[in-house]
């Protein structure tokens, strides 16, 4: 199962076991240290359809039908709990039960869920506070420590000295070593702790496979983790220079702070490639006058019968600061140049059919490789690909290439359009509906799942649903006419 996590700065479960007014104790479970991103209260006695994921689950214990049959009713609850994702359980001592049910620990040791016994004195209430306020803390370090970074970083690039200057404040903030690294893999400037020869001549291994154009790649040996990254400008032997970065540990502040770097030394050590940026405007001025896709392929460096995959992105939580700057590291991450940022969406087309890999910070959808003619019908693919994301937690989802296939090919695509439209026909002038209908079918009629895709409350999923069948006159509980409209709107 896919660990389903909702976009929130996470807690590690040992911080809030540390906080000494909580009084919190872990009685079963696996005592590894997991990520909590957020604390929920309920007494169902299915936790399943309440949950996205990553929460501490607190329950009194108020559902359990009494001693009888408790061994198989609490295996079940914690089953449950595990499937829907939880990070852990948190048992309230009091009003109902004196002590943990030992049934309870048989089951969170068997399922593997951590399980943390509330005392009698502390609310759950005070629990979800301290986890919000733990979580504001963290969040707000690392603004600090990302705005200290990037001054820095900026500071030094300003410097008579500025590679150099700038390697050594990289390395400071993410307490390793960061190298320039040459075409052949050598060593042109570094800072930091140096690692030792094995990691050296790793993060030159790295280097020798990045591909042309804005790209990178990660390792680890031992418990250093290792980064390079390609940068677009030429060294002095014509090759191409290279950003090393080996540390012992690796967050989403780290690999900002050295997206930043990217674009600096990128700015530093390189040229302007004015016949691409010229390639480039004169594709936008063609395009806006009328021409096609795939006579402008050429102008950005791709062949007129070229693929592309479209991409749709959604930031994950706020933005940040210094957008100019994260741009690129998306650029180096994607393998292209052709991005549209707007707020938090993003759209971008990736030239060739090779696999698009996740990005820290958001979350994407993408295409079926697509040639030029139909990079509409990828936009669109791409689109659906990004709800389903958002709908299942996910980081990458891509488009289903057999989608089409199965028995819905063995209609006629003028007659399904015909019959589509005929069953759809109530819903003119309804989009929204439409829309919400689409998601909620390919999501298996999950309200909550619903509401994060479509970024609305699980109420107003509710009344479209109900006016949708109310207009088609018809009932949605029915597999039949579940799939009858399912057909229907991929026709359409």
């Amino acid at each position: 199962m896919t660990e389903l996590v909702p976009p929130t700065q996470p807690v590690p479960l040992s911080v809030l076991l540390g906080q000494a007014d909580l009084g919190l104790r872990q009685v079963a479970g696996p005592r590894e240290d997991r990520p909590v991103y957020a604390v929920h209260t309920s007494e169902m006695a299915d936790p399943v359809p309440y949950l996205l994921g990553g929460e501490m689950l607190l329950s009194a214990g108020v559902h359990c039908p009494g001693t009888e049959g408790a061994d198989a009713y609490w295996d079940r609850y914690v089953s449950r709990t595990v499937e829907a994702g939880a990070a852990a359980l948190g048992f309230g001592i009091a009003p109902v039960h004196d002590t943990v049910p030992p049934a309870l620990l048989e089951a969170c040791d068997r399922n593997g869920l951590p399980l943390v016994e509330v005392p009698r004195e502390t609310t759950f209430t005070a629990v979800a506070r301290a986890m919000w306020q733990s979580a504001a803390e963290r969040r707000h370090h690392e603004l600090r420590r990302m705005t200290e970074a990037q001054q820095a970083l900026a500071s030094a690039a300003a410097r008579a000295h500025p590679v150099p200057a700038v390697l050594r404040q990289l390395a400071q903030h993410l307490g390793g070593w960061a190298v320039l690294l040459g075409p052949d893999g050598a060593e042109l400037s570094g800072a930091g702790t140096r690692p030792a020869r094995e990691a050296s001549a790793a993060l030159a291994a790295l280097a020798a496979r990045l591909r042309p154009g804005p790209s990178s790649a990660a390792d680890t040996v031992g418990e250093l983790h290792l980064s390079v990254y390609g940068l677009p400008g030429p060294a002095p032997s014509d090759g191409r220079l290279a950003l090393g970065v080996c540390a012992a540990q690796r967050d989403a502040v780290d690999g900002a702070i050295v997206g930043v770097a990217v674009v600096l030394l990128s700015l530093l050590t390189g040229r302007r490639e004015g016949s691409a940026d010229a390639g480039r405007s004169s594709a936008l001025v063609r395009l806006m006058l009328g021409a096609v896709p795939k006579d402008v392929a050429p102008l950005v460096g791709q062949a007129p019968d070229a693929r592309w995959t479209v991409v749709h992105g959604r930031r994950k939580g706020r933005a940040r600061a210094g957008e100019a700057l994260w741009a690129a590291e998306l650029a180096a991450g994607l393998g292209t140049t052709l991005i549209d940022l707007d707020g938090d969406g993003l759209r971008a087309l990736v030239p060739g059919s090779g696999g698009v890999r996740a990005q820290p910070g958001w979350t994407l959808g993408t295409s079926a490789p697509v040639g030029a003619e139909d990079l509409a019908r990828g936009d669109v693919e791409a689109a659906r690909a990004l709800r389903r994301a958002l709908a299942e937690r996910a980081p990458l989802v891509g488009h289903r290439a057999d989608a089409a296939a199965g028995v819905a090919s063995l209609v006629a695509p003028d007659e399904a359009r015909a019959l589509a439209r005929a069953r759809l026909a109530p819903l003119d002038g309804s989009p929204a509906l439409v829309e919400t209908l689409r998601v909620w079918l390919s999501l298996h009629g999950s309200w909550d799942r619903t509401a994060v895709a479509l970024d609305i409350h699980r109420n107003t999923v509710r009344q479209r649903i109900a006016r949708t069948a109310e207009l088609l006159d018809t009932e949605l509980s029915d597999p039949d006419v579940r799939m009858d409209l399912w057909f229907a709107l991929k026709w359409c």
